[in-house]
């Protein structure tokens, strides 16, 4: 005699980037296993491959051409439906940075908040600018990450310029080799180059400001969390 079929329940959530309504289930405990073997191998590729099958096969959507804020915020809505919407996770107490701290975060509470000087065009000089994408999970996944941090930085830099304006000029990235580009990149000056990772540093995140009494001191701190593997680890 077979099993019986169990039914899954269906949710909704808002894609940041869009605001369009996606329709999503919970995980499955065949895929939370795949994720709890992913974390436990530390191996941040493995992990990246796991939510993306997962973004995939509960709401169908191609997580890997996804924005990363997207990712980080379609798993967490995940999260909150298949295992609980209250996650625990040590935080550090900036006052004397060495004391824990376990603390309970609901992730209903959870946003993609980005600054409000964040810009997606940024004028190098008067007839030059740069039109930029957001990071996605392949460009992650396709970045250096053997060569040390400063390559990391630079390769997902490059992934994201999507068009060059040079006065009425406009060139795509599809049409620069990745020759010209690290030539272009390497020719801008300090304060150009700033603007660039002003890009990266006020773009829209998963962000949540939580605060924290360090039971030593007795000291109240606010600590931000920032990205999936805040809310991961």
């Amino acid at each position: 005699m077979a099993l019986p079929k169990l039914n899954t329940s269906t949710h909704r959530l808002v894609l940041p980037s869009t605001n369009e309504e996606v329709k999503f289930r919970p995980f499955l405990v065949k895929e939370q296993k795949l994720l709890l073997m992913a974390q436990q191998s530390e191996d941040s590729t493995q992990i990246n491959d796991v939510i993306i099958d997962i973004i995939k096969s509960c709401t169908g959507l191609d997580a890997e051409n996804l924005p990363m804020y997207d990712v980080e915020y379609i798993f967490l809505q995940l999260r909150a439906k298949s295992v609980g919407d209250i996650i625990e996770v040590n935080l550090l107490c900036p006052d004397d940075g060495k004391t824990r701290v376990p603390t309970k975060i609901d992730l209903n509470d959870i946003q993609v908040l980005s600054d409000l000087e964040h810009e997606k065009v940024i004028q190098l000089t008067d007839d030059i600018k740069l039109i930029m994408e957001y990071p996605t999970m392949k460009d992650m996944k396709n970045v250096n990450i053997i060569d040390g941090d400063v390559h990391v930085i630079f390769d997902i830099l490059k992934n994201c310029i999507s068009e060059v304006h040079s006065g009425d000029e406009i060139t795509n990235r599809v049409d620069i080799t990745n020759e010209e580009l690290s030539e272009f990149v390497d020719s801008l000056n300090t304060e150009q180059f700033d603007k660039l990772m002003a890009f990266f540093n006020t773009m829209p995140k998963v962000r949540h400001v939580v605060e924290v009494k360090n039971p030593k001191t007795k000291v109240k701190s606010e600590v931000l969390l920032e990205g999936l593997q805040s809310f991961l680890d």
